[in-house]
């Protein structure tokens, strides 16, 4: 076994026995799942009182990990095959619908019902970026980060000038920690089309980038 393998190993276990809280972050989800089925016990995540915060020290120094959840698995819609569609009018209508629906379910609080709503427009008109975005906003309220960057990503691919899908996805990576992605994004929102709300988050996250 390679020696600088190892000490890099056995530096981390280190860390691990000295900073506990570390283990509690999202990208060692499965490391943290790996300790416990081999019956580990997980030191719990000290409390504030305004719920769990994590902050722990590393080579990059002290990050704040308030309001960082565990990733979602992301659950694929079966869309991937939609791109072969021809979409008429009467789909394209039936697609704004459709969307008209689901925002007015997103306004009374049924997320399930904006989210199906959502989904059955984009089978309709599948090129629509706006239909993703509008999704990925959902998914985000569900506390499903995955599925939300998931989203964005086909938005951005069909069009790139749109501001909307590049806010939600840097909402996203906020709430995986990705701090250094969602700074980019929330910066390109502003960039394209400002946001008082993409504009706030990005001043949160600037300050954890600059500790990276």
């Amino acid at each position: 076994m390679d020696s600088r393998k190892v000490a890099e190993l056995k530096a981390f276990v280190n860390l691990c026995e000295t900073s506990p809280e570390v283990l509690h972050l999202p990208e060692l989800g499965f490391f943290r799942s790996w300790l416990q089925n081999m019956g580990a016990k997980i030191p719990p995540l000290a409390k504030t009182e305004g719920g769990c915060k994590v902050t722990f020290k590393d080579k990059y120094g002290k990050i704040d990990q308030d309001g960082v959840i565990e990733p979602d698995t992301v659950e694929p819609e079966d869309i991937d095959d939609l791109d072969s569609i021809e979409v008429t009018d009467e789909m394209m209508d039936q697609a704004n619908e459709k969307k008209v629906e689901a925002i007015n379910a997103l306004g009374e609080g049924d997320l399930q019902k904006a989210l199906d709503l959502f989904t059955e427009a984009i089978k309709l008109n599948p090129r629509l970026a706006i239909l993703y975005a509008k999704r990925a906003s959902v998914y985000i309220k569900m506390q499903k980060p995955n599925a939300a960057i998931r989203d964005c990503d086909r938005a951005i691919s069909i069009n790139p000038d749109s501001a909307q899908p590049y806010k939600w996805r840097g909402k996203a990576h906020r709430l995986l920690g990705h701090w250094e992605e969602a700074a980019k994004d929330l910066a390109t929102t502003c960039k394209l089309d400002y946001d008082e709300d993409a504009s706030a988050m990005l001043k949160e996250v600037q300050p954890k980038v600059s500790d990276i």
